[in-house]
């Protein structure tokens, strides 16, 4: 079995947790672009992860307060799915992956950082994106400052809806 060492995470297991739910409050603050949010459907919203493996990592979260995938409503699930499809074509326009990782992480023995909230997280991907930096200096190297990539998203989403090609 191979293994995928990730150290630069360790300050996220690390720092003290806000009260709350995170994916409950920042919503609620109507600062999208402070908390990153960068797109609003009625059951569910996109955030950029603020500790992302990679450039345009993001996630997708349903307003409600949820644990487990199985509890979600259908309209849920279903809005889930159409802005998991938007940011994969906007990531695509705006980053030329080479592929995605996508999944839940549900319960914390399965990674999931934020227990009671559902989410899926969505990672864009290229050949060699991970290298000797994380090994030799345990270092991430994220090449985009996480506000241009949001800023950068943001406006192709933009274009998208106003192409009317997605939600």
């Amino acid at each position: 079995m191979k293994a995928l060492f990730a150290p630069w995470r360790i300050e996220y297991i690390k720092m003290e947790k806000p009260d709350g739910c995170v994916f409950c409050t920042l919503p609620e603050e109507n600062n999208d672009e402070k908390n990153l949010i960068l797109k609003r459907g009625k059951h569910a919203f996109v955030i950029m992860n603020n500790y992302p493996y990679n450039p345009g990592h993001v996630m997708v979260v349903p307003f409600r307060h949820v644990g487990n995938w199985e509890s979600l409503k259908d309209e849920e699930v279903i809005e889930i799915n159409m802005l998991v499809r938007l940011m994969i074509k906007a990531i695509k326009n705006t980053m030329n992956p080479e592929g995605f990782n996508m999944g839940v992480n549900m319960g914390r023995v399965a990674g999931a950082g934020i227990v009671d909230h559902v989410h899926v997280h969505i990672v864009p991907r290229w050949n060699g994106d991970t290298n000797f930096m994380p090994v030799l200096s345990d270092t991430k190297v994220i090449p985009q400052a996480i506000r241009e990539t949001y800023n950068m998203l943001k406006e192709e989403i933009e274009k998208i809806n106003e192409s009317n090609e997605a939600l």
